[in-house]
């Protein structure tokens, strides 16, 4: 069964940082591409970065360009979200997906992702 554990998630002030993580299992992730996504109350889900499968191409929503960065481990099955210069509009709950697809490009659309993991909170006060 293919799991996705986030963590790192917590209370943060305007212009503070927060790492987040996400553990997968059950599947050789190495072959995935991974991605980070964010859902405010009463909004739809929204792309915020991803990472092709072997590393080396990443993808930012224009909203976290310059600020957030997405790294991967696969010895680890590990991906990061490095987030920084945080605003209280990136308070959301955060959700690592994984895409089995080995694309040259990291998709962006939710429906491109197969797995999910269950999201972590992420709230920014001013």
């Amino acid at each position: 069964q293919a799991q996705l554990v986030e963590s790192g998630g917590g209370l943060v002030q305007a212009g503070g940082s927060l790492r987040l993580s996400c553990a997968a299992s059950g599947r050789t992730f190495s072959n995935y591409a991974m991605g980070w996504f964010r859902q405010a109350p009463g909004k739809e889900r929204e792309f915020v970065s991803a990472i092709r499968w072997s590393g080396g191409i990443t993808i930012y929503a224009d909203s976290v360009k310059g600020r957030f960065t997405i790294s991967r481990d696969n010895a680890k099955n590990t991906v990061y979200l490095q987030m920084n210069s945080l605003k209280p509009e990136d308070t959301a709950v955060y959700y690592c997906a994984a895409d089995s697809r080995r694309t040259l490009v990291p998709a962006t659309r939710v429906d491109e992702y197969d797995y999910w993991g269950q999201g972590t909170q992420v709230t920014v006060s001013s």
